[in-house]
């Protein structure tokens, strides 16, 4: 279940009701949330983008409509999230989209193809054991220069010259 994921975005609804609420700090925070939970191209985000205060020089001299535009904006943030949630508990965490799925078996077979059994299970469990990105980039380098000086740069030559990356690069 994607219990973390719904435990953030309930963070987020949450903070439309702070008194210091900042629309557009807001929306900037669950633009990413969003991303990283469905995908970069999901409606969701697109929709969470759209939300605008009105700014016109009508709504900003009528306090009362100002204060419903706001209030307008928040009700669509919250509905948005609302139906992320649902889905998230009715269909669970999304699946990789055919070309997401292609892209990752394009890197999994390159680094089959030039590394060792022992050695992937190696460079998976630095992958999966250090927390900071730093370190991890860091071991990984390391692990990968000391299977021989050239395994690295066979193994991004693969990924860089294969179709799908080609493919991909160019959209």
């Amino acid at each position: 279940m994607a219990k973390k994921e719904i435990a953030l975005l309930k963070r987020q609804i949450e903070k439309l009701n702070s008194k210091d609420f900042d629309l557009e700090a807001w929306k900037k925070y669950t633009i990413i949330l969003l991303a990283r939970i469905f995908g970069n191209k999901t409606e969701k985000v697109r929709q969470i983008e759209s939300i605008e205060y009105d700014f016109s020089s009508w709504a900003l001299r009528d306090t009362i409509g100002s204060s419903s535009y706001m209030e307008t904006c928040k009700k669509l943030g919250k509905e948005i999230l609302e139906a992320s949630i649902d889905e998230l508990e009715y269909f669970g965490l999304p699946q990789f989209s055919e070309e997401e799925s292609d892209f990752f078996n394009l890197i999994i077979t390159s680094l089959e193809d030039e590394l060792k059994g022992s050695q992937i299970k190696e460079v998976k469990k630095l992958l999966t054991s250090v927390k900071k990105k730093e370190k991890i980039r860091e071991n990984v380098m390391e692990r990968l220069q000391s299977y021989g000086t050239d395994a690295a740069a066979v193994i991004l030559t693969k990924i860089l010259t294969d179709p799908v990356f080609i493919r991909k690069l160019s959209q």
